[in-house]
């Protein structure tokens, strides 16, 4: 008996040792920090950025496009110079640059259109990422509900073994003085044993539901935490004067996921506007520049130009006499044109304005409008389908709700009457009026009364703070 109890001594204050150590977080702190380390919600963020990077790309469809292009190479053999589009056989070394701009002028509104359904995405995205951390915040509150629900299990189970204990010490004196037999002492020693084991059992039970916590917030490993202990305040009034359709009428202009259903369908609306635009003429205004260098194309110089003669000419003079002309001796330098004169010499400009009539593209535009309209019809589907869920959602939680809440009141008058019942046969056990199986009875029924009672507690608070936050309000204790 000694060692029994001095194990559970040495394992409370272990624990309460390590408890020192422990970081201590509110349930709004548990919030912040399941939502910043959460993958989920790291995953909606990432979404997000995508349909803000897909936006600026649709708006940057309005303005022109500028592409400029370079080249430089060799040719061997037989070949085109670029700059004569003559045939040669010599080696050419050559390059050239060019630019281009387009810009649309009309395109059947697609452009204006993209531009409006990436801002729906966008905001779509927005309202995702404040599901993600709904979901997350709720179920952080579900795990810090379950920690304080196992820390008064704990306290039920420590307040029971203290109880047996001091049941134990006066049978013990009872049974020293003659005035009870020994089995009274062996079986409240017994019993002490057993409520140890459920004090080492709840503690597990607690040490899990902090783990299951610590696990939810994706901490370091190694980390240990503790929560606070909020004053939970039990407003059974508040369930009783709700209505499900009130609940569901607010949370509609309150729920991420609603609004985002919603932006689904005017975006799916307006796909289908581009798909539609594809039907009509567009109009584009481009331009280009290039120019080019060859090493082929060469300039020659007259160079020790000597006189070597006459020679007769085909014409003469009004008297009959011929005419001669100077004839000299000559030679060709060749020198291959400068690029800066090659390229000013070469430079080609075009300014091309363009339209373009769809006749008949292999029915690609009317299979865009068809597929358009089988995604808005989807996205119809799924905003009503999220209506749906939500207010069976409510209407759920709603009843069970109000199934906790009398479930509540049921344990609050269970335990209140086995109080009472356990006070008179503990006053009874210990005048020898009632034997130990009767003590044993009261003590566990009253045990357990106080467990369900702290069950439907919890459970009673966690579904009226899911209607709450169905209507708005914020996660709080």
């Amino acid at each position: 008996m000694k060692k029994i109890g001095l194990v559970t001594t040495l394992v409370l204050i272990s624990f309460a040792t390590m408890s020192q150590q422990k970081r201590i977080l509110s349930l709004q702190e548990c919030i912040e920090i399941a939502v910043e380390n959460n993958l989920s919600v790291q995953r909606s963020e990432l979404n997000l950025q995508s349909a803000e990077v897909n936006l600026l790309q649709s708006q940057a469809q309005r303005y022109p496009t500028l592409n400029a292009n370079g080249n430089y190479g060799y040719n061997w053999g037989r070949g085109i110079d670029p700059t004569t589009n003559q045939f040669t056989t010599q080696r050419i070394n050559f390059n050239g640059v060019s630019a281009s701009s387009s810009m649309p002028i009309i395109n059947g509104l697609q452009t204006t259109n993209s531009i409006k359904q990436s801002k729906l995405n966008r905001d779509a995205s927005q309202y995702d990422l404040k599901k993600s951390i709904n979901d997350i915040s709720l179920n952080t509150a579900l795990n810090y509900l379950n920690v304080i629900f196992n820390k008064e299990l704990l306290e039920n189970a420590r307040f029971q073994l203290e109880s047996s204990q001091q049941q134990l010490d006066r049978t013990k004196k009872l049974v020293e003085s003659g005035a009870l037999p020994i089995s009274n002492e062996l079986q409240l020693v017994s019993q002490v044993a057993t409520n140890e084991v459920a004090l080492v059992n709840a503690q597990n039970n607690l040490d899990l539901a902090l783990l299951a916590l610590k696990q939810s917030l994706l901490l370091q490993p190694g980390q240990e935490i503790d929560i606070e202990i909020p004053e939970i305040d039990i407003d059974q009034a508040e369930i009783e004067n709700s209505r499900i359709i009130d609940i569901y009428n607010e949370a509609l202009s309150q729920m991420p996921e609603i609004q985002s259903a919603d932006l689904r369908v005017k975006s799916a609306d307006l796909g289908l506007d581009v798909s539609k635009g594809g039907m009509f003429p567009t109009l584009n205004l481009s331009g280009s520049m290039s120019t080019n260098y060859s090493d082929a194309f060469k300039d020659f110089a007259i160079i020790n130009a000597t006189p070597s003669g006459l020679s007769p000419t085909v014409f003469e003079t009004a008297s009959g006499e011929a005419i001669f002309e100077q004839e000299f001796d000559f030679e060709l330098q060749e020198s291959t044109v400068p690029l800066s004169t090659q390229y000013d010499n070469n430079l080609s400009k075009r300014l091309t304005l363009s339209l373009n009539i769809p006749i008949m593209n292999g029915f690609r535009t009317r299979s865009d409008i068809q597929r358009s309209k089988i995604a808005l019809q989807q996205a119809e589907i799924a905003s009503t389908e999220q209506r749906n869920i939500l207010y069976q959602t409510i209407e759920s939680s709603y009843r069970n709700a109000v199934a906790a809440a009398k479930t509540f009141s049921a344990s609050q008058r269970q335990v209140e009457s086995l109080e009472e019942t356990f006070r008179a046969v503990e006053n009874q056990y210990n005048n020898g009026a009632a034997n130990f199986t009767d003590y044993q009875v009261a003590s566990n029924n009253l045990f357990q009364a106080r467990t369900d009672l702290s069950r439907a507690k919890y459970d009673f608070v966690f579904k009226q703070k899911v209607l709450e936050f169905y209507q708005g309000k914020a996660l709080t204790f």
